[in-house]
């Protein structure tokens, strides 16, 4: 490790055992292993450009842009590096893939196996493996083996024989096409999005199929490049400033909403309730498997919107279209709740001449999660390598997502709701 001084090595050591107290606390370090991998190594030599305290900020350190400005590669937050790695469960001797490189995540996966085992980092952008070989070979991390393709296509060299103990995905993807380069009862642990929604998984391989055993971390990645992209099938309403997308599933038509999104909508209330600062994501998973004809919505936001008020912020809603019609979930404060952060009633609003009978069908089915799937601890996710084409009514089977690479289903427990189930809640992680 190259350093200006000595007091800097002093610095970095504080900082770097302050963070790794910090991740312990919050429990996202569980296990002696990755934590002595934290406390080795480095991570500000993985990114010499920023101050030393933002390199041991538990934040993203951002390390390449498009020329647009978005973000196209960084160090992950150390708190979801650190669950990520712990859900991997990666012992001395394993042979591991990182898809998606920056270098510091690989050298803590090397920690991990020791000399025994072998790590490759792989990814699409030659400038960022040219910059993750370099600071590894600076770091004393030179036998993590540092490949430029793209992920979609693992050249054969690069799967070992016996193939993969754990796999690692660090960059959001909509699918997964490595079942076969994981070893039987070998670990996957990725960012998987669902119809626009997104969760760090970990997966075990069990008769070939992907089974989840772990709760569902909420985060958000720097999207996969190459021919792993994923298509957001975006449709806009023409004059309404409105965008519908289907990422899973099949686009419907949206010239036929303009009208309906010029009227007042119908309001259905569910009288369920949410915290201001409780997630409800696995709600819109739910809905993404249950409904058919599930969507994205999102305004712009330069537009006037006076029907769509409030419009949804931050994320897009979840909709429905039926036909003319539409319905989107919202939700209106009702009180302050315990914690000051507000409380919040779960509305459907319909828009179009049946727009009153589509809010009622998601309320119906946001009624049914909350009497049956609320309290559950999470769902069960199998990924499930795909033969030949999906099935025609795929769309309509619930809680079957049909992807290129993968058919990916969802079971929901059935538990009366009486706690909340522990998902990691959501801060985004922009690698």
């Amino acid at each position: 490790m190259t350093t200006s001084s000595a007091t800097e090595v002093s610095d970095a050591s504080e900082l770097r055992h302050q963070l790794v107290e910090q991740l312990r606390a919050n429990s996202h370090i569980r296990s002696a292993a990755v934590e002595r991998a934290f406390r080795t190594v480095p991570r500000h030599a993985f990114a010499p450009e920023v101050p030393l305290p933002s390199a041991y900020a538990d934040d993203i350190v951002a390390t390449r842009h498009s020329g647009d400005g978005t973000i196209t590669s960084s160090l992950s937050a150390p708190w979801l590096q650190a669950d990520m790695l712990e859900v991997a469960r990666i012992q001395p001797g394993h042979r591991v893939l990182e898809i998606g490189s920056g270098g510091y995540n690989a050298a803590l996966i090397a920690e991990l196996v020791g000399p025994t085992g072998y790590v490759t980092t792989l990814d699409i952008d030659p400038v960022v493996t040219e910059r993750a070989a370099r600071f590894l070979r600076e770091t004393g991390y030179s036998q993590v083996s540092v490949v430029t393709a793209d992920a979609e296509h693992l050249p054969s060299k690069v799967v070992p024989e016996g193939r993969f103990d754990a796999i690692v995905v660090t960059v959001d993807t909509w699918d997964l096409p490595w079942i076969d380069a994981l070893a039987e009862g070998g670990r996957l642990v990725a960012p998987l999005r669902l119809h626009g929604y997104h969760w760090a998984i970990g997966f075990t391989k069990g008769e070939g199929a992907l089974h989840s055993d772990e709760p569902l971390i909420i985060c958000g990645f720097v999207a996969i490049q190459g021919d792993g992209a994923w298509n957001k099938n975006r449709r806009t309403v023409p004059g309404a400033g409105v965008r519908l997308f289907w990422e899973d599933g099949t686009p419907l038509p949206v010239d036929q909403l303009a009208l309906a999104l010029t009227r007042e909508p119908t309001v259905t209330r569910t009288s369920i309730t949410v915290g201001g600062q409780e997630p409800f994501d696995l709600l819109t998973l739910y809905l993404a498997g249950a409904l058919p004809g599930f969507c994205r919505l999102e305004v712009d936001p330069d537009d006037d919107h006076q029907v769509l008020n409030p419009p949804p912020q931050h994320w897009p809603a979840a909709a429905i279209v039926r036909g003319a019609s539409l319905a989107r979930l919202a939700h209106e404060r009702i009180g302050d709740g315990d914690d000051g952060e507000g409380r919040y009633e779960f509305v459907v609003h319909g828009y179009g001449d049946h727009g009153h009978l589509a809010a009622q069908e998601m309320a119906e089915h946001v009624e049914h999660w909350q009497r049956n799937h609320r309290g559950a601890r999470c769902p069960f996710i199998t990924a499930r390598p795909a033969v030949g084409r999906a099935p025609a009514d795929t769309d309509h089977e619930p809680h079957l997502f049909a992807k290129k690479h993968t058919h990916i289903t969802v079971d929901w427990p059935i538990v009366p709701v009486r706690a909340a189930c522990p998902t990691v809640p959501g801060k985004c992680d922009a690698r």
